[in-house]
């Protein structure tokens, strides 16, 4: 009797807690999957994570490399290199023609870093902060674990799928929000807001004291419009970005935050605390890599060739529904036609067709069950192969 109640106790002891009960990030899976076919030789065309193909810039790994042969790597400031908040707000000059003070800039473990300093200085546990459906699924599953409530709300192509304000102060009224978090260009829909739509958004949400959260990771990768910032529109707005996708530097886990000032020293105290700071050779070679647009250029101009085979072939293919690609590297295509269950259609697509996408449950579990999103960000080569691969498959 006494051993088995000591055995109870030791379950106890190693059961996870409530908060960390949050659904995996498919991609992830899919990547795994991918890669056990890849070892038992076979060919796998990745198009199921948001990962450039391309390097960093050269002037960035140049700039790293000569920190790690040249002096100590050690602690920054927990907002940041000055110099490279400093740059970052010169972007803001130069990219959009509108000011930043570089106090405001904080520097982040890539974009995720900035959604939980972002989530814990904004919001209490038991908040409700709305989301986007398709929409990325960290958002939602960061703000439960944090003790937040996702608040889901679905898009419609009436308008280019994005939020309006009708639409969010609808959900309010329901039950009061403390804040949206919106991204454009879109994951998975590659969609994006006009700077109406996203200035009337803002006005609508702050009107009702909802604060807004801007994800801008893949502006840069703009190919309908110009992509508008947050920044613009509203100084109470909290804009999140990253090196990860224009700057390929996903593994350098390097983002940045604009923070209204007063929200300034509650994230530098979160980020003291939580992280120290963000990793010094990532940070310099962030910094660096802004004398890299030329090369970043390039990339974008083959991420528009891939999109353009993907709008042209995939019809042909069959697959002949799909949302306006305007930019970041996805397609986001209706496969109601051929099945009512994305998983099931992506893991046959991967073990048949040797190619990987990602299941549309993954960003929407209202109506996820019929959509494919598809990355285009490597080779134009591989684009094509692909959309053969796909034909063959589904004729």
């Amino acid at each position: 009797m006494l051993d088995a109640t000591l055995t109870e106790r030791a379950k106890s002891l190693l059961m996870a807690s409530g908060r960390s009960n949050v659904p995996p990030f498919m991609v992830m899976d899919v990547m795994a999957a991918a890669a056990r076919i890849e070892a038992a030789g076979g060919h796998v065309i990745h198009m199921e994570v948001g990962q450039p193909s391309a390097p960093a810039p050269k002037a960035a790994i140049a700039a790293a490399q000569h920190a790690l042969s040249h002096g100590r790597i050690d602690y920054t400031s927990a907002l940041g290199i000055s110099s490279l908040r400093e740059r970052i707000a010169r972007h803001y000059r130069d990219s959009y023609g509108c000011s930043v003070n570089a106090e405001q800039i904080v520097i982040t473990t890539g974009s995720s870093g900035a959604f939980i300093l972002a989530f814990l200085a904004m919001f209490e546990p038991g908040d409700r902060v709305a989301v986007t459906v398709p929409g990325y699924p960290p958002y939602r599953h960061i703000l439960t674990a944090l003790g937040c409530e996702p608040v889901l709300i679905e898009t419609s192509s009436e308008n280019r799928h994005a939020l309006t304000g009708e639409t969010l102060l609808a959900a309010h009224r329901k039950k009061a929000l403390k804040g949206v978090l919106v991204g454009s260009p879109a994951n998975p829909t590659g969609t994006m807001m006009s700077r109406e739509a996203l200035t009337s958004l803002i006005a609508v949400a702050e009107g009702a004291g909802i604060r807004f959260i801007s994800d801008e990771i893949y502006h840069g990768l703009d190919y309908a419009f110009p992509a508008v910032t947050a920044v613009e529109l509203s100084p109470n707005a909290m804009v999140i970005n990253s090196f990860s996708k224009y700057f390929c530097m996903t593994g350098w886990r390097v983002g940045w935050m604009v923070v209204p000032q007063p929200l300034v020293r509650p994230i530098e105290r979160l980020q003291q605390n939580l992280a120290i700071s963000v990793p010094t050779v990532s940070q310099i070679g962030a910094e660096a890599a802004f004398e890299g647009r030329p090369e970043m250029e390039a990339v974008k101009h083959g991420y528009q060739e891939n999109r353009r085979v993907l709008i042209d072939g995939l019809p042909r293919a069959g697959l002949d529904k799909f949302l306006p690609a305007d930019g970041a590297f996805y397609l986001y295509a209706d496969v109601s036609g051929f099945t009512s269950n994305s998983f099931e259609f992506a893991k046959q697509m991967l073990e048949q067709a040797h190619v990987a996408a990602t299941p549309g449950i993954d960003f929407d579990p209202v109506h996820g069950h019929q959509f494919i999103r598809f990355s285009y960000a490597r080779s134009l080569e591989e684009m094509q192969e692909a959309v053969l691969r796909i034909a063959r498959w589904l004729g």
